[in-house]
């Protein structure tokens, strides 16, 4: 079973990628499975707040689509929680996608490259509660070297990690060449 949950997560988020115009990551890796959680909100995810960067956004669910790819946000309104990651605050990695730009307008995470060490990313839920991660490092990624080990590998506690396109867009090939990737732990 985690093997298949593997495989369906790096599948999911390479399609993502893929749609956003991005490159799909190597091979997936297992998600975390830890120790029962310091933090566990009681709804799903609704809203993330990026102050530094201005951003508040609708979180709207990526589950699977009848093919078993990972729906992706519809436009460059909304991010999106991949539902077969941990809640936000549960042990490991809960991945936040979202568009760079999309036909022409610019996405949720368009800035997500100029996050800066302890920049802080909030999450609330369904109900309100919220949760609070502190930016640990920013990295851009050709989209041939997606380290998907670091994306997807098992965490000690819970983590945010919010993923979009970066660097320069190819016309040609409809793609952008490198993978933004901001890793987030949870404010102490």
């Amino acid at each position: 079973m985690r093997q298949l949950t593997s495989l369906l997560l790096g599948g999911m988020l390479a399609l993502v990628l893929g749609l956003a115009g991005c490159g799909s990551p190597t091979e997936p890796v297992a998600p975390a499975a830890g120790p029962a959680a310091t933090f566990s909100p009681p709804a799903k995810p609704n809203i993330v707040h990026i102050p530094a960067l201005g951003v508040t956004s609708n979180i709207i669910d990526l589950g699977l689509q009848p093919d078993g790819k990972m729906e992706v946000p519809p436009d460059a309104k909304d991010a999106g929680w991949f539902t077969s990651s941990p809640l936000p605050g549960q042990p490991g990695p809960s991945v936040l996608a979202a568009h760079v730009d999309w036909k022409g307008e610019p996405g949720p995470f368009k800035r997500l490259h100029e996050l800066k060490q302890g920049d802080e990313v909030t999450v609330e839920s369904t109900d309100g509660a919220r949760v609070t991660f502190v930016i640990d490092r920013v990295e851009t990624y050709p989209k041939d070297q997606f380290p998907a080990d670091r994306v997807y590998g098992d965490r000690d506690g819970p983590e945010l990690v919010a993923v979009t396109c970066g660097g320069e867009y190819d016309a040609a090939e409809r793609s952008y060449e490198s993978n933004v990737v901001a890793y987030a732990k949870i404010k102490a």
